[in-house]
């Protein structure tokens, strides 16, 4: 079965001369919903942090996520254009975020601000993990509706075309995706964390995510569309798969050290 992608214009409105897109609403849904969700989940936890840390932690988050993200993606994904036009960095309207840029901002946010807030690092990361895939999930569909991050040319007895790329029937990877490192992680953290949260070791939440994400954005990447500037790296893995590697292989280390 061969589905056509609907035509979604990835602007809900504008308004003067701004622009409301759906990525950006990704971003204030999975913030929003996220912070949300922390206070609901630390008061069931060790209830280490309070409300008003977590507002703050709020604004640390985004910073680290939207700055990391951006960095990430230039260095990441367009190291070449970046020295020969440095400035290119800060053109954010004209698109280019990384999720391993954004976890390693979100990372040194929660690092400085529980330095800061005499706080547990992975007590506070283990929040930030369960709720993570959420914006994970918003982000990848609005991947979707804009035409990005497509799948590779498949002969699969279910795939798509997107008619604003070409006619070739191809993976939906951002659903994959969407499905796989958001809503699938989501359940299984949260599932985890209702069943452990008792007797659960600080820090088992953070490895578990990093594992899998890491396993589930490596398989996905091979039905994905590698990224034209860059290619196939060695003519196998793609970018996406090498910057996991080191989060599988940190997740596996968090996890041994936190098993007993």
């Amino acid at each position: 079965m061969i589905l056509i992608k609907p035509s979604i214009d990835p602007v809900i409105l504008s308004i003067g001369y701004v622009d409301i897109r759906w990525y950006s609403l990704a971003y204030i849904i999975g913030f929003v919903v996220g912070a949300s969700l922390i206070k609901y989940l630390n008061k069931y936890y060790l209830n280490h942090i309070s409300n008003k840390q977590i507002d703050s932690f709020f604004v640390w988050s985004i910073f680290g996520v939207i700055l990391g993200g951006r960095i990430g993606y230039v260095i990441f994904y367009q190291t070449n254009y970046f020295l020969i036009n440095p400035i290119y960095i800060f053109k954010i309207w004209l698109g280019g975020m990384s999720f391993h840029g954004g976890l390693i901002g979100i990372i040194i946010a929660i690092f400085l601000f529980s330095r800061k807030n005499k706080i547990d690092f992975f007590y506070l990361s283990d929040l930030v993990c369960i709720v993570a895939p959420i914006g994970l999930f918003f982000g990848r569909i609005a991947n979707f509706i804009n035409g990005e991050l497509y799948g590779r040319i498949t002969n699969f007895p279910i795939a798509m075309i997107y008619p604003e790329i070409d006619q070739e029937p191809r993976h939906p990877s951002q659903l994959y995706e969407a499905f796989f490192e958001g809503l699938l992680i989501f359940i299984i953290l949260i599932f985890y964390f209702k069943k452990n949260n008792k007797n659960l070791k600080i820090g088992k939440i953070s490895a578990i995510f990093l594992i899998l994400y890491s396993v589930f954005r490596f398989i996905i990447e091979f039905l994905r569309e590698p990224d034209i500037q860059i290619g196939l790296i060695f003519n196998y893995f793609s970018m996406g798969q090498i910057l996991s590697l080191p989060l599988l292989a940190l997740g596996i280390i968090i996890f041994s050290k936190k098993w007993n």
